[in-house]
């Protein structure tokens, strides 16, 4: 496996180890930002759950544009991209039945509004080595690329 590869599964990880993130979306032509919860990773795809009833639906009804960030132990990724709506009933049934929150919270699964995110850029940056590591992958083209990480590590 090359070494882009593993970095990006490495990424993938941390996010299902890391699942409650900052979640960015667009009100009107605002951003807002608030903790939620990843709940189901496959492959490159995130789902989430949330209420039809909630600004988070009806902002990502109006821009389905959106943004998480992870982060932990000098560690983040952000990912973002277009959220679908398009998510099978037994995933949603799945969520339901393995995250015990929504049912403190909700009557069924049937209830509830899901939606989930292919990710179409992933940034990967860890803090503890030096130089810094910082790869950006751009999952839609394949490309990937290194971020920058300060003037002392430019161009090396």
């Amino acid at each position: 496996m090359n070494e882009s590869i593993s970095m990006l599964q490495t990424a993938l990880r941390f996010l299902d180890e890391h699942n409650e993130i900052t979640f960015a979306t667009c009100e009107g032509d605002l951003p807002k930002i608030r903790i939620f919860q990843i709940m189901r990773r496959e492959d490159q795809m995130l789902y989430f759950a949330t209420s039809a009833e909630k600004a988070v639906w009806r902002e990502l009804q109006q821009n389905q544009h959106v943004e998480l960030l992870a982060y932990a132990d000098n560690i983040s990724v952000r990912c973002r991209g277009m959220v679908t709506f398009d998510v099978e009933d037994s995933v949603k049934q799945w969520i339901y039945d393995h995250n015990p929150v929504l049912s403190r919270l909700y009557d069924s699964w049937e209830g509830m509004a899901f939606f989930c995110l292919p990710i179409a850029e992933l940034d990967y940056y860890d803090l503890t080595p030096t130089p810094p590591v910082f790869k950006h992958f751009n999952l839609k083209t394949g490309e990937v690329s290194n971020g920058f990480v300060g003037s002392r590590f430019k161009n090396k």
